[in-house]
């Protein structure tokens, strides 16, 4: 009976030391490979010794008594808590932040620092009270840029000799107590009131300028218009007052030339052979054909043009001042706008009122005169023409 179990407590022992030295051998291979992905790094060590960096790919070891601690060189981003700070001018304000790293150098990273992660977060927390406790309220709600430059710049130092690069910090938010928001917001709105009462009170004001501005310029115009509608209207009076005294001139020595005319032919028409004339007869006779042609008469007998007025009338009337007097008018009524000069341009040329310039008018009653001599002169020549 026991010879036959022998044999089979000998089995039982071979498959039970064969499982054990698979076993052995899975966990040697196991131990003994290492598979570093392409965005890690592995720090090596053998019995507590550092051996080096592994690189990415499949790397063989000892094992049971090797050890990788592998190192991932992408970005990482770290949380950085809230964190309670006094500003400088003794506000309580909480702040929280996000810090953005990137493994440099895993030696150091594995030599020189216990948890790199745990480290910079701890430093950048400890900065973000410190940086906040050094700035005012106001400061810390508008100088964001400022606040995470500060912070990026304490962190450099030490983050470098751990062989960790610090890319970018950014405060996500910054909030005051609650009694110092609801005294900023009745800040703001208070200041929000008074800005919108200057700028009404800046639009009223303006508004009552350019009225006044508006009011100035048209009366400025208007009196510019009636002051040469005077002038014209005054020049016009005396051209008539000295035409009607040249008509009633005219009409006395024609009056007189006529009672010689009729002297002489009463004179002709006597029996008497003997003549007494009141006055020379060429001078009687040359003043009659002045009177009928309204000119004077060359030596060869050419009518020449009518004759304008005499430089003591011109004097009197100030015709030769007109544009003189225009001119002074325009520097006194003279204003800055450039919309007002136009319009007393215009007002001075007649452009908009159909009122010609004081030099036209004149030319216009020359011309007229003029015609009624020239009227006056051909009628008595061809009715001599006709009785002789």
């Amino acid at each position: 009976m026991f010879p036959a179990l022998v044999p089979l407590q000998i089995g039982g022992i071979i498959g039970f030391v064969t499982v054990i030295f698979l076993l052995l051998a899975i966990a040697l291979v196991y131990s003994s490979v290492v598979i570093i992905r392409p965005y890690q790094k592995g720090a090596y060590t053998v019995l507590g010794t550092y051996r080096g960096i592994l690189d990415q790919g499949i790397h063989f070891i000892y094992p049971f008594v090797s050890d990788v601690t592998r190192f991932d060189m992408r970005t990482q981003t770290l949380d950085v808590p809230r964190q309670e700070a006094i500003t400088r001018d003794n506000s309580p304000v909480t702040a929280d932040a996000v810090v953005y790293i990137k493994v440099m150098d895993p030696k150091k990273a594995f030599l020189e620092v216990d948890n790199y992660e745990r480290a910079v977060s701890n430093l950048a927390q400890t900065t973000l009270r410190a940086v906040l406790g050094d700035m005012e309220l106001d400061d810390t709600l508008n100088k964001r840029q400022e606040i995470n430059a500060r912070i990026r710049k304490e962190l450099d130092e030490p983050t470098d000799e751990w062989g960790v690069r610090v890319e970018s910090v950014e405060v996500r938010e910054v909030n005051p107590s609650k009694d110092v928001q609801q005294a900023m917001e009745q800040q703001t709105s208070a200041e929000r009131k008074r800005r919108a009462m200057i700028l009404e009170a800046q639009g009223e004001r303006r508004s009552a300028i350019e009225t006044a501005e508006g009011d100035k310029q048209s009366n400025i115009i208007r009196a510019q218009g009636e002051k040469q509608s005077q002038i014209l209207e005054a020049q016009g009076d005396a051209i008539s007052t000295v035409l009607r005294a040249k008509s009633a001139e005219s009409m006395g020595e024609r009056a007189v030339i006529d009672k010689g005319m009729e002297t002489l032919a009463e004179i002709g028409g006597s029996e008497s052979t003997t003549f007494i004339l009141p006055q020379e007869l060429t001078s009687l006779v040359g003043r009659y054909g002045k009177h009928l042609q309204g000119s004077d008469v060359k030596e060869n007998g050419h009518v020449l043009d009518a004759l304008d007025f005499d430089e003591e009338t011109r004097e009197m009337l100030g015709l030769d001042d007109i544009e003189e007097i225009l001119g002074q008018i325009d520097e006194e009524a003279e204003v800055d706008v450039e919309a007002m000069e136009q319009e007393a341009q215009k007002i001075k040329h007649g452009e908009d009122s159909g009122v010609d310039s004081a030099d036209e008018v004149i030319e216009q009653m020359d011309a007229e005169i003029d015609g009624e001599k020239t009227d006056v002169a051909g009628g008595p020549d061809d009715t001599t023409g006709e009785e002789q």
